[in-house]
C-alpha cells in the first residue's frame, strides 16, 4: 500500500524538491538554508498546491480504485450509498498537510529573528520538510476510515468556517487600505492617474456587482424560487445600506477617506457569494438552479472554481500571516536586539572590513597566512552581510501564526473539494467524479458569509463614529 500511495505523491515531491535544491537526490540530507522571507513564503505556497492537486486526484473513482485495489481492500473508500469516492482520501492528504503545519508552528513558538537557531526550521531544511510532509501523507492512508468521518464533519469543519472569517476580516482591511492607499498617491502625486484608477476601478466594480445582480434575477430567482428571490434581494439591499453608510456626513468626519471606493468593493464580493450559493444549489427538480442540468459544463466549472479556490487561498493565507506578524510586533511582542550582535543596517562593509581583507591579502603574499586563508575572509564577510537575509533583526513575519492559518486553509481546501462532506456522484464520459459546492451546507456557507461580510464593513463604518475615543488616529 505505501508504494501505491508513493507512487501518487513521490513524483510531485521531487518536482517540488527540485524548485529548492540543485538535485532531487539531496532531498533528505541537505539544507538549501533559504533565509529569505519571501521565497520561504513561497516554498510553503507550492507544497500547498501539490497537496491540493493531489486531493482533486483522489477526488476521482478511478484513484480511489486504484488504491483499494492495491491495499487489497484496506482502503475501500466509499459511504454506504456508494457515492463518496475518493472522499476519505481528500480528508487524509488534507489532514496530513493541517498536522504538518501545526507541528511546524509549535516548533518556533517564540522564533524572533532569523539569527535564532529554530528559525532555520523555518526558512532553511527543505529537503527532511518535504520528506516529512510526505510520511505524513503517506501515514494517514493507514489511519482508519471511522477517524476521517469524525475529523471530516466537525474538526474540519471548524477550521474551514475559522479561515472563512479570517478571509472576511482581510477582505474588509484590503477594501479600506486600497482606497487609503489610492487616495495618499492621488494626494502626493501632481497627476491624476490615481483619480482615475480609484474613480474607474470603483465604476467597474458597482457596474459587476450590477450585472451579477441582474443575472441573479433573470436565472436563478423564477417563480417559486422564494429562498432565492430572498437572498438575492436582501444582498441587494444590504449593498445599497453599506453604500449609503460610507457617504454619510457623520462617517465621512470620523473618518475622510472612507467613501464608495471601498463599499464597491465589498459589494461585488458579496454579490458574488450569493450568486455562487445560487448556482451550486442542489438539483432537486426544481427551476431554481438551471446550471444543475448543464452537466456537459460540469468538469470545466468544476476545475475553473478549483483553480479560483486555491489563488484565494494562497492570498488569505500569505496575507494574513503577515498581518498578524505586524499586529505582534505592533504590541510590543518582541525583544530589543542585543547591541553586541546585532546587524548594522547598512548594504556596504564598514572600512575597518576592508583594511582587515588588505592586511590578510598582504600576510598571505608575504607568507605568513596560507592561501586558504582568503577564503575563510570571503564565507566571514559573506555571513556577516548577507543581504538575502532580511529577518536578522526582526522576523518579517510571526512564523507560528503563518502555519496556523496554513493548517487552517488545509482544512478549508479538504471541505471544498469534498463538497462540504455531502458527496455526489456525477457520470461524465464514464467518469465519477465528486462536484464541488453542489450540497446545502456549502450554500449556507457561503450566503451567511456573505452576511458576515456585510455586517464588518458596516462594523468599521461606525465604529469610528460610535467610538470615537477609540479612532483617534482616524
Amino acid at each position: 500500500m505505501g508504494a501505491a500511495i508513493s507512487c501518487i505523491a513521490l513524483p510531485f515531491g521531487s518536482i517540488l524538491a527540485s524548485c529548492f535544491s540543485g538535485a532531487a537526490c539531496s532531498l533528505a540530507c541537505q539544507n538549501c538554508n533559504c533565509n529569505n522571507s519571501i521565497a520561504t513564503r513561497v516554498g510553503y505556497a507550492l507544497i500547498m498546491l501539490v497537496n491540493s492537486l493531489l486531493g482533486w486526484i483522489l477526488r476521482s473513482d478511478w484513484a480511489s480504485k486504484q488504491l483499494e485495489s492495491i491495499s487489497h481492500g484496506y482502503l475501500k473508500l466509499q459511504c454506504q450509498d456508494n457515492s463518496c469516492y475518493g472522499a476519505f482520501g481528500v480528508q487524509r492528504v488534507g489532514f496530513a498537510l493541517a498536522v504538518f503545519h501545526f507541528i511546524l508552528g509549535a516548533l518556533l513558538v517564540g522564533v524572533q529573528d532569523s539569527r535564532s537557531k529554530r528559525a532555520a526550521i523555518q526558512n532553511g531544511w527543505w529537503g527532511p520538510k518535504i520528506l516529512a510532509w510526505m510520511a505524513l501523507v503517506m501515514g494517514s492512508f493507514f489511519i482508519p476510515a471511522q477517524f476521517f468521518i469524525f475529523y471530516g464533519n466537525y474538526v474540519a469543519l471548524v477550521g474551514a468556517g475559522i479561515f472563512i472569517l479570517f478571509g472576511l476580516i482581510l477582505l474588509v482591511d484590503f477594501a479600506h487600505t486600497w482606497s487609503e492607499s489610492c487616495m495618499e498617491k492621488w494626494e502626493n502625486s501632481d497627476s491624476n492617474k490615481w483619480q482615475y484608477i480609484l474613480v474607474g476601478s470603483t465604476m467597474i466594480m458597482y457596474l459587476g456587482a450590477i450585472v451579477l445582480t441582474g443575472v441573479m434575477y433573470g436565472y436563478f430567482a423564477s417563480s417559486g424560487c422564494n429562498m432565492n428571490i430572498f437572498w438575492i434581494t436582501f444582498n441587494l439591499a444590504l449593498g445599497v445600506a453599506v453604500t449609503a453608510i460610507g457617504i454619510l456626513p457623520a462617517v465621512q468626519e470620523a473618518n475622510p477617506r472612507s467613501g464608495l471606493a471601498q463599499s464597491s468593493m465589498v459589494v461585488i464580493y458579496c454579490a458574488y457569494l450569493v450568486l455562487s450559493a445560487v448556482a451550486n444549489e442542489p438539483d432537486e427538480g426544481t427551476d431554481c438552479n438551471p446550471l444543475s442540468k448543464a452537466r456537459g459544463t460540469r468538469t470545466t466549472s468544476v476545475i475553473m472554481g478549483g483553480v479560483f479556490t486555491f489563488l484565494a487561498v494562497a492570498y488569505s493565507t500569505s496575507r494574513a500571516a503577515t498581518q498578524g506578524g505586524k499586529a505582534g510586533i505592533n504590541q510590543g511582542d518582541y525583544a530589543p536586539l542585543n547591541s553586541d550582535s546585532a546587524v548594522p543596517l547598512i548594504n556596504n562593509p564598514p572600512a575597518s572590513s576592508s583594511m582587515r581583507s588588505d592586511a590578510i591579502l598582504a600576510a598571505v603574499e608575504s607568507g605568513a597566512l596560507p592561501v586558504s586563508a582568503l577564503d575563510d575572509d570571503d564565507e566571514e564577510e559573506e555571513e556577516e552581510y548577507d543581504t538575502k537575509d532580511d529577518e536578522k533583526n526582526g522576523v518579517q513575519y510571526n512564523y507560528t501564526f503563518f502555519h496556523l492559518v496554513f493548517a487552517l486553509a488545509a482544512m478549508y481546501i479538504a471541505m471544498v473539494l469534498t463538497n462540504w462532506n455531502t458527496f455526489k456522484q456525477i457520470d461524465s464520459n464514464n467518469s465519477n467524479m465528486i462536484l464541488i459546492g453542489q450540497s446545502w451546507p456549502a450554500v449556507w456557507v457561503k450566503v451567511v458569509s456573505s452576511w458576515i461580510c456585510y455586517a464588518l464593513y458596516g462594523f468599521s463604518l461606525l465604529a469610528p463614529v460610535l467610538f470615537p475615543d477609540r479612532f483617534l488616529d482616524y
